[in-house]
């Protein structure tokens, strides 16, 4: 029976995980690294150091489960979404350090870009609102302060990709230069419909066309490993951003459905198929992952900060050693004593965009505790949640009947109970919760033939645990007016 290895290369770490020909996970590996934040609001990472990390486990995951690598169908690969890397064609250096999708270097430039006369062109030709978020403005930035670095772009000597095409040009050793739809669809550089880069854009941006990967499908052989990577040449055959991988890994197949990834962010998309979205509350339009020839569209929320409000207790705060034992901590409590935190540390993404937005603490009282100010944290993560949620409501008139939750902060209990409590929803979590894994393993798998049809992977999907609405509606309104008066604080 073949194995299919999926790559999931994250904000702060490089996984891989195995799975057999029914997609079941045998084997998952990660490799922890380490970001940089060399100014209030930049964010940074050493895309060698990326690569290095996700080789690694890649190599482990192969030695952990003991497979020869020819055994291996198929590569799958899914990654950070707008983070964006240049580096030389000839020696595969990168020119400086990768700017990550969290960094908001670029925000005054958006702003006054969508304040110009092309801000509305842009917005309504790519799906987004512009937003330091995105891959274009960072790779502007990126070419400003390269020596001729524009000229040097134009002869092909320089290479621009997101970290899906950054990993595929070092698997392949520079022989592949591509990218997939739904990545392309995040750097506000392609045509939403069209699928294709946008020469006016490019203008726009001052971005020569010749350091653009190809884009390609999400499901399709685009090349093989070079061999000295595992020792044989493995076909890549799946490429997805971690959102859509997770959207397609939920079995998010028909209009309608809905996931939120619980992550260093969150990030809530609905499946809109054929439909291209076209938001009236601040949302995104985005592709999601298909075969070529078949565009398909969701619409999509983004909150900045989510686990990361967690690692910042442990790690700039040292509430806890372990990230895990914020559950405890939080059900030990009744409710937060009046206390709220909004971890705006990079600005606020959907449906705010507010690039001024800053961290803040409120309800502080003589006798807030440690536990108290824990359990707001991660309430926060899923009051941001249902913000994305409510303009999901509000743009298509009715709210989800039930909401698939993934990633890693999705095992946690008590989070998912609170976020079932403020929707008003189910939220079903899957035996899986690698969901973003899972779905570049579906892709992949799909890519080389060895799975026939999406319908065939529906029957993979299995529910773990229903969380049903018990919270009192008072309660609940209660709630979220002191939330809504948390964030006019953080915004102000």
């Amino acid at each position: 029976m073949p194995y299919i290895l999926a790559l999931d290369e994250g904000t702060t770490s490089a996984r891989a995980a195995l799975y057999d020909g029914e997609a079941q996970r045998i084997g998952l590996e990660a490799v922890q690294f380490n970001l940089n934040y060399p100014e209030p609001g930049w964010v940074e990472v050493d895309a060698d150091l990326v690569w290095g990390a996700q080789l690694a486990a890649a190599r482990r995951a192969l030695d952990v489960a003991r497979i020869d690598a020819r055994e291996i169908a198929a590569i799958g690969i899914t990654n950070q979404r707008e983070t964006t890397v240049v580096w030389e064609a000839a020696t595969g250096r990168p020119v400086g350090p990768a700017i990550v999708w969290q960094c908001r270097r670029t925000a005054r430039f958006c702003e006054e870009l969508a304040a110009g006369p092309h801000g509305a062109m842009i917005e309504e030709r790519t799906g987004l609102v512009i937003d330091a978020y995105f891959s274009g403005s960072k790779l502007r930035w990126i070419l400003d302060r390269v020596e001729n670095g524009r000229a040097r772009a134009a002869n092909g000597e320089l290479l621009f990709g997101t970290i899906d095409t950054w990993l595929i040009w070092k698997l392949t050793n520079g022989r592949v230069h591509v990218t997939d739809t739904t990545n392309a669809s995040r750097t506000m550089l392609m045509d939403l419909e069209r699928g294709e880069w946008d020469a006016e854009l490019l203008r726009i941006f001052d971005i020569p066309a010749a350091m653009l990967p190809k884009i390609v499908g999400s499901r399709e052989a685009v090349g093989v490993t070079a061999a000295e990577m595992f020792g044989v040449e493995i076909p890549i055959a799946g490429i997805a951003g971690d959102q859509q991988a997770a959207l397609y890994g939920q079995a998010c197949f028909a209009e309608g459905l809905t996931k939120n990834t619980y992550g260093t962010g969150c990030f809530a998309l609905m499946q809109t198929g054929a439909r291209r979205p076209v938001s009236k509350n601040r949302l995104l339009g985005t592709r999601s992952a298909c075969a070529a020839s078949l565009p398909t569209y969701a619409l999509e929320g983004s909150v900045f900060v989510a686990g990361a409000a967690m690692q910042f207790l442990r790690d700039n705060l040292g509430f806890f050693s372990d990230v895990r034992e914020s559950s405890e901590i939080a059900t030990a409590l009744s409710d937060t004593g009046g206390v709220y935190m909004v971890p705006a540390f990079t600005g606020m993404g959907a449906p705010y965009w507010d690039p001024d937005a800053r961290g803040i603490i409120t309800g502080l009282t003589r006798s807030t505790t440690r536990a108290q100010i824990t359990r707001a944290a991660l309430e926060s993560i899923a009051f941001q949640s249902f913000d994305l949620m409510e303009a999901m409501r509000l743009d298509c008139g009715h709210p989800p009947k039930e909401l698939r939750v993934d990633g890693g902060a999705a095992a946690n209990d008590f989070l998912m109970q609170f976020q079932a409590d403020l929707l008003g929803c189910p939220v079903v979590r899957p035996v899986d919760i690698e969901s973003t894994a899972l779905g570049a393993a579906y892709l992949a798998g799909l890519g080389v033939g060895h799975f026939k049809e999406t319908s065939d992977l529906e029957g993979y999907w299995r529910v773990e645990k229903r969380f049903e609405p018990e919270m009192p509606p008072g309660r609940r309104s209660e709630l979220l007016d002191g939330w809504g008066a948390a964030i006019k604080k953080a915004r102000h």
